[in-house]
């Protein structure tokens, strides 16, 4: 009965971890960026490198408001600025906001990104072939990781010396793909969403909605998905488990 009740528990902490971390949509058609209009390309005709960002969670934060990421993105910018490359970053927003949005991300989740990520594959593919000196990285954090790692598993061998990926954070239940152009990070192994360590999930998602509500009697502006504080699972430019990491690869890529 005990096992029982371990495997029952199990489940609801990983479902409930499913929705946090791992629920996506199927990218929206978008008029400004990915129907890859001649307007697109004369913006990113003027840049060496495009850096597609995709935010954690739902993947709908804007780069502006994306604390726990955009200062990779930054540290990214300024490495490559200072190495004399022009650096554009075109958001990529997953989610659609809507119930049927949230519908479609499930089944689309259901599949490992299979069909949502053929499609960016497929995008990024045109991108590079219509601008063949331009280098494309795709950066995405925990969830948007997954995706992007899901991405470059789609993306063939004749553009796949100008496609690359930094990913932080990909949850556990997410197969890794394994390449040359892919940089995985997971904090030297202290991310306790990438490595499954059940216990210190369970213990920091008991401690959030407690977090929540203290902040909200304090008059904090604080989001429920704020305060949940996976342990490792925090990433900082300044740390040498990622940003001396990102440079070197970006070295050995594009310098």
């Amino acid at each position: 009965m005990k096992k029982l009740k371990y495997f029952i528990f199990s489940l609801v902490i990983l479902g409930s971890l499913f929705f946090l971390f791992g629920l996506e949509v199927l990218p929206e058609p978008s008029p400004q960026a990915w129907e890859l209009g001649q307007e697109f390309l004369n913006l990113t005709s003027q840049n060496d490198v495009i850096i597609i960002f995709n935010s954690g969670g739902w993947g709908n934060t804007p780069l502006e408001k994306a604390g726990d990421f955009a200062p990779i993105i930054e540290g990214i910018q300024k490495t490559l600025d200072d190495w004399g490359l022009n650096v554009i970053v075109i958001p990529y927003n997953r989610t659609k906001n809507t119930l049927l949005g949230k519908i479609t991300g499930a089944k689309d989740f259901l599949s490992s990104f299979d069909f949502s990520s053929e499609i960016l594959a497929k995008d990024l593919e045109f991108l590079a072939e219509k601008l063949p000196d331009k280098k494309i990285i795709i950066a995405g954090l925990s969830a948007g990781g997954a995706f992007a790692d899901k991405t470059m598993e789609k993306i063939s061998d004749k553009t796949k010396d100008s496609i690359y990926a930094i990913t932080a954070g990909i949850p556990f239940w997410y197969d890794s793909f394994e390449s040359e152009n892919l940089l995985l990070l997971d904090n030297n192994g202290k991310d306790t969403l990438s490595k499954g360590e059940l216990k210190l999930l369970v213990l920091s998602l008991i401690k959030t909605p407690f977090k929540w509500i203290l902040a909200k009697l304090n008059g904090q502006n604080l989001t429920f998905s704020q305060a949940i504080r996976i342990p490792g699972h925090e990433y900082s430019w300044s740390s040498p488990e990622v940003g001396p990491k990102i440079v070197n690869f970006l070295e050995n890529k594009l310098h």
